[in-house]
This record gives C-alpha cells, structure tokens and sequence, in this order.
C-alpha cells in the first residue's frame, strides 16, 4: 500500500506518463471476492424490478420520497455502500476517503444511481454495475475517479476574479518582478493549500506568465489530500469526463507553452497532520505567498480545534512578509460554519495582519 502522504506529480501532459503514474494508485480487485455479494444483490435487483411500482432509476429520473422509500426497500443503501466500501479500498493503493464518493449519507440506492455520471447509468441493478466494473479495468478507473472528483467538489476555473486582482496588485508591489531578476535572486514561492483539481495553481501560474514572469522565477505548489485529485491536476486529466477535460486542458494550455509547467508541482498532504518539513526535511517551506480557498470554515474543516491548527500550518508555512489569502464562494451560505470574522480573529491570534480585500480574507506575516 502507498502511503499517500508522501506521493507527488510533476506536471506533464504525456499519456504514458500520465498512465504510469495512474498505476501507483490503483490495484486490481479480484473478482471473486465479490462473487456472494453480487448474487444478493441481483437477487434483490430482481425481485425489485419485478415488483416495484415505481419507476426504476434511471437517467434525468427525478427521484421522489415514494421512489427513495422503495429503493431503500428491495435494495438497503447500507448494504451497497459496504460492498463499494470494500471495492474501493481493494482497487486503490491507499486508504480511501469515502466521504467524497456517492454513497456517503445518500439516502438510497435511487439517488446514487440517478447522481452518477451518465456512462455508469447503463443499469439501475447495482449488481451489474459491480460486476461491469470488476470485469472492465478501464471503466473501473473511470468510476474511481469520478467517485473521488465529483463535479460537486468544483467551481470552475477563475473561481475568485477579485482575489485574482488583488494578488496582481500586491505582485506589482514586489522587488522580485520580471524587469529586476538578478542573477541568484530567490524565487517566488506559492502554495496553493487545499488545491483539488488544480485550476487555482495553474491560474497563479498564468498570472505570472501574464505580468511577465519567467518560469524559471516561480515555484508553485499545489497540496491536497485525495491522490487522484493531485494525479488529475498533474496530468490535466479527466478521463471520467471528456468535456471537463478538454476545458481544463484549454485553461491550463498557456502554462504548458510557455513550458511552466516545470515550476509546478501537486502533492498530497494532510494540512492537519505534520508538514512535509517535519517529514522530509528536504522541502522548503518558505512559502510567499499562500492561497487557501474553499476549505476553512465549511463542511470539511470547521472544528474550532482543526481549525486552529491548519491555521497554525499555513502561518509556519509562510515566509516573512508573505501573504495568506483565504476566501470560499463553494461553501458559502448554509454550509458555511465558521463565519469570515472569526476566521479574522484565528488570523490576528497567530500574528498575521490583515489586510482588506474585496473578496475573502488576507492577512501578511510580520
């Protein structure tokens, strides 16, 4: 098993690369292990399809409290979530984080089946969707990464216009700009904390690019803590979801030309846990500048105690006088569980001024 606190990816847009890096994540399940469980599921596949007045999932199927009810009868969602549980800690290198698939909380078989993409809705028996993937390597790898990237977890690409404008402003205020690099000067060092697919790392880099930077000026990283999120953003891949893809690609496509993309890399680490500093002394973290959007005080960091401690990384992973920028359009609303001003006061209490902006928060290391 991978320990996926140590796994990183270096940019590039090579398909055997990219496939071979994949490999490091990924096993082969054995099929017969799943054998028992797929004969009870199709049984009761049967008996519901048989029977069941309702509609059977389907796509576009609008899924009703009658059809949720009769789901939950024939086909218990706790039953299947412990079988794909299983699938999804045989097929993968590492320890699953099961909150990010369909079957975390869903409230029946009906609902998973109708939230998944349409390639996999090929059958409303989950039995059979089981027994496809563990029959089909590349269709499995497929259902992997997009239990781990669900479109949920994302916003787009320039998920932050004003925060964008800012960093470009305090960029221009820098001694470090493109018309006064010097020979043994230090590079600009950026940490794209809590990263996802990528995107908000490759738009640093092509603000860069735009105000004139040289690639060999910057180093950017992106952190997060699912591994096939880090392999997506590396490898600009998609393979679930071909039109993302192609998007993605097109956004990142002036970082690769400019072949910046050798500044970039995309780790996976647990802000929570130690820091890769604590872990392989070799990695600097001096970071410049800090970008931490989408995560502080939302559904998946929001205990005072967490809190407190990423906050207490990211101000170490800071260099003198850089900047730590926060803000969170996704979580916004109902899911936000720790208001802005509090995350203010946890800033000003680890030593960080802040500074007013027009979108989330900042705040600079004396």
């Amino acid at each position: 098993m991978c320990n996926s606190s140590s796994l990183y990816f270096t940019p590039t847009r090579d398909a055997t690369s990219a496939a071979r890096s994949l490999e490091q994540l990924l096993r082969r399940p054995a099929p017969a292990m799943f054998q028992g469980a797929i004969r009870r599921l199709h049984d009761r596949s049967t008996i519901y399809a048989t029977t069941c007045p309702a509609p059977l999932p389907a796509l576009g199927l609008i899924v009703t409290p009658e059809i949720r009810c009769q789901s939950e009868l024939y086909l218990p969602i706790a039953e299947i979530t412990v079988i794909f549980n299983r699938l999804y800690r045989l097929a993968l290198t590492y320890p699953p984080i099961l909150s990010s698939t369909p079957f975390y909380h869903a409230l029946s078989w009906a609902d998973v089946a109708v939230a998944l993409p349409p390639r996999f809705q090929f059958t409303a028996n989950p039995a059979r969707l089981l027994d496809a993937l563990l029959a089909n390597r590349a269709l499995l790898v497929e259902f992997l990464i997009a239990s781990f990237l669900p479109r949920r977890f994302y916003g787009g690409l320039m998920r932050y216009p004003l925060q964008e404008a800012f960093i470009r402003e305090w960029l221009a205020t820098l001694p470090l700009s493109h018309s006064h690099q010097r020979r043994g000067q230090k590079r600009l060092r950026c940490l794209d904390a809590a990263s996802g697919d990528g995107a908000g790392s490759y738009g640093v880099a092509r603000l860069l690019l735009e105000l004139g930077w040289a690639p060999d000026r910057f180093e950017i990283e992106g952190w997060t803590l699912e591994p096939l999120e880090a392999w997506a953003a590396a490898h600009a891949a998609f393979p679930h979801d071909p039109q993302r893809e192609g998007v993605f690609r097109r956004w990142a496509e002036p970082v690769f030309e400019q072949e910046a993309h050798t500044s970039l890399t995309f780790r996976t680490v647990d802000l929570g846990q130690a820091l890769p500093s604590q872990q392989h002394p070799a990695v600097r973290l001096d970071f410049d500048l800090i970008i931490c959007n989408g995560l502080l005080g939302g559904p998946i960091v929001n205990r005072p105690d967490e809190l407190r401690r990423i906050v207490s990384q990211l101000v170490e992973l800071l260099a003198p006088g850089g900047l730590l920028l926060a803000a969170d359009h996704f979580h916004g609303g109902w899911k936000q569980q720790c208001p802005q001003k509090e995350l203010r006061v946890l800033f000003e209490m680890n030593g960080l001024k802040i500074i007013e902006a027009e979108e989330g928060l900042a705040a600079q290391k004396s």
